[in-house]
């Protein structure tokens, strides 16, 4: 069925690439992968092509006047002037760039000056520090000052971030000193690589050479030179083998294989890798590392249980943020590549769920773990494999560790800038779908606007409206849709007629002459299903949105007076004021969708809180005595369906309430069934 699936799609993309030239001769509307690379079916566009609308606009205003606008601010003795990034003796590793990296995207699609001039004096000084032989970057070592990372500053890994945010920079503003200063780097790298490999200094740059791999990519396109793809077989060569650990490895069945924000960035390797070298071996692995990690270590809200090395598929264990934004990177990345329309599921999995819940409303503060049972947020010492003095799972700007401070910020932007997609046959592609609007070039080079105006995930309804000006007339150009693998009976609409259905692989191609203000409405039903998780319990989802109990929480802000240079000077506690301990029914799990309820509410501009969740879902539950907590976190998952639970004498029904995950701060995910007596 698999092997099937995937010849047919290897089939329509060879097609589209094949077709989607546009008439002979013409020049491409965008950077496209050059031979011999392999055609990719989807093309990113040029970073602030994309704008957010609704609920996501407000979500990167909230980084704006939050933490990411102001990291320099709240964290100045790493963000500030002493930073080796600018120049300085301080901090000279990778959270300097980490929060460029999202603050970059952030300035330019909000078109917003005060943040670009933020962002501008790291770009001046990484040009600027580029030596005779073309390296760049930190380049002396300092002896240790706590609260900051003063050596290894030749090191592979830090640079690979700087990578990324060089070639954004280019992509928003064509500063051609960014394409010199590349090449003259990786012709460092080809020389010097061999001597000093991606492991010589730390092993971080063996298990994330892809970030560097990527940029290479890219830059041959712009380029053509032809020793990026030697350079680009040298990284393979010295990176981490993650399709072999994927095929063929017990990686992703043995605890503490490998570290968890690793692992995030490392699954789009393979892919990578075969733009250059199409074997089919390359998007097997990634197949393959994907179902192995859902069932020895996933969780509902689309990660897994990794803190920070893989753990367990338990509901108490942690999941990282930089996990979070990472693996939304490489699958926004992969989905490009392979046209599957399975990244793009899970990449909404991850984005509507696991990331609103882990950072606060006002992005100032983050969890570095957060808990798909997550029922108190205290400083203790939990079963993670890692813990920072307790303070893992508390709100604050440096509980936990600061990697995830500096690097949280890439998420939301990243996302925006991966909505639509152009197309080789000079269409358009929106994959990933949220309240936005799109300027892109189809057809014979004609630059139009679409309008998507929806409330998804919330509700079911997506509208698009197509615009331009001029004496255009119609325009002809492929419009492609995402029908989720979750929604079996989707509705389509152009101009208000009803239009047949019939995706290829997940996708609905509208070929067809287009007029100035022509709509296009697209449902997507959201019914009610159960997902099974560790000791046979169920999560309860309806769309790309994971339910979870809504347990009422008690904030207490904690002055920190034993460690604040390390953890800050202040975090965030959170107690249970409702009882969190109930199991689903049986019954209520034969039949969630005749037995569970819906109710919809006027949505706020900010959906992502307890009181704000636009959507509500009632089931009936009964409270389990013997599940109690332990250490902080919820007691051992019981047994679904356990044989004479310990209910007490009289178990009673009660409603409960569930919402949405991202709207949560204290949940239960992943519930026990209680059999029928």
């Amino acid at each position: 069925m698999h092997i099937m699936k995937a010849t047919a799609m290897i089939l329509f993309f060879a097609l589209l690439a094949g077709c989607g030239m546009g008439k002979k001769g013409e020049a491409p509307l965008y950077t496209e992968n050059r031979a011999p690379l392999r055609a990719n079916p989807f093309i990113e566009l040029p970073l602030g092509a994309i704008r957010p609308e609704g609920w996501l606009r407000e979500m990167l205003l909230r980084q704006k006047t939050g933490a990411t606008g102001h990291l320099d601010e709240l964290y100045p003795a790493v963000m500030g002037p002493r930073n080796g990034w600018l120049g300085g003796d301080g901090d000279q590793w990778e959270r300097g760039p980490y929060w460029i990296d999202g603050l970059l995207p952030l300035a330019w699609i909000l078109e917003d000056d005060t943040l670009k001039a933020k962002v501008q004096p790291w770009i001046e000084w990484a040009l600027q520090s580029r030596q005779p032989d073309g390296y760049f970057g930190p380049s002396t070592d300092y002896p240790p000052e706590k609260g900051l990372q003063r050596n290894n500053s030749r090191d592979w890994w830090p640079k690979m971030v700087m990578l990324k945010i060089l070639k954004q920079y280019y992509q928003a503003t064509a500063d051609t000193r960014v394409i010199d200063h590349l090449t003259a780097y990786f012709r460092y790298q080809l020389e010097n690589l061999p001597k000093t490999p991606l492991g010589h200094w730390t092993f971080w740059g063996e298990f994330r050479a892809a970030d560097n791999l990527m940029v290479v990519y890219w830059l041959y396109n712009v380029t053509g030179e032809p020793f990026l793809l030697e350079l680009a077989t040298l990284l393979q060569q010295q990176a981490f083998d993650f399709t072999s650990a994927f095929l063929a490895g017990d990686h992703l069945s043995t605890p503490g294989s490998l570290h968890c924000v690793n692992l995030a960035q490392g699954f789009k390797l393979p892919l990578l890798v075969y733009q250059q070298y199409p074997d089919e071996k390359y998007p097997q692995a990634t197949r393959k590392g994907f179902s192995d990690l859902r069932q020895h270590f996933g969780q509902p809200y689309g990660l897994y249980g990794g803190d920070e090395a893989l753990h367990s598929a338990d509901p108490n264990q942690g999941s990282e943020l930089c996990s979070a934004v990472e693996m939304m990177f490489s699958l926004e990345t992969m989905l490009a590549i392979t046209g599957d329309i399975h990244y793009a599921d899970h990449l909404e999995k991850i984005a509507f769920n696991a990331l609103p819940a882990q950072v606060s409303d006002d992005f100032l503060q983050r969890q570095y773990f957060q808990q798909a049972n997550q029922v108190m947020i205290t400083r203790q010492m939990r079963n993670f494999d890692v813990n920072h003095d307790g303070t893992d799972v508390c709100f604050g700007l440096l509980t936990g560790y600061p990697c995830c401070t500096s690097n949280m910020h890439q998420g939301w932007p990243k996302f925006t800038q991966n909505l639509f997609y152009a197309t080789p046959d000079r269409g358009v592609a929106a994959l990933v779908y949220a309240p936005a609007m799109v300027r892109l070039k189809v057809a014979g080079g004609k630059e139009i606007l679409i309008r998507e105006e929806t409330n998804y995930p919330f509700e079911e309804k997506i509208t698009f409206h197509l615009e331009w000006h001029g004496d255009s007339g119609s325009l002809r150009f492929p419009f492609r849709l995402r029908i989720p693998e979750w929604c079996a009976h989707p509705n389509l609409l152009v101009n208000g007629e009803e239009t047949e259905v019939a995706p290829v692989d997940g996708l609905v191609t509208l070929n067809r002459h287009w007029h100035d203000g022509d709509r296009i409405e697209l449902t997507l039903p959201m019914d009610i299903t159960l997902s099974t998780w560790h000791e046979n319990s169920r999560a309860v989802e309806r769309g790309p949105l994971v339910y979870a109990l809504k347990v009422e929480a008690g904030k207490r802000m904690v002055t920190n007076t034993k460690d604040p240079e390390t953890y800050g000077t202040e975090y965030e506690e959170y107690l249970p004021l409702s009882p969190w301990n109930y199991g689903l029914t049986e019954s209520e799990v034969a039949n969630p969708a005749g037995k569970m309820q819906v109710t919809a509410k006027i949505q706020d501009n900010y959906p992502w809180t307890t009181n704000n969740a636009p959507v509500e879902i009632r089931a009936r539950g009964i409270r389990i005595p013997s599940w109690q907590l332990y250490n902080g976190s919820a007691g051992p998952l019981p047994w679904s369906n356990m044989y004479k639970m310990e209910l007490g004498d009289l178990p009673e029904e009660e409603e409960i309430t569930l919402i949405p995950y991202g709207c949560t701060t204290l949940r239960i995910t992943e519930f026990p069934v209680i059999r029928g007596r």
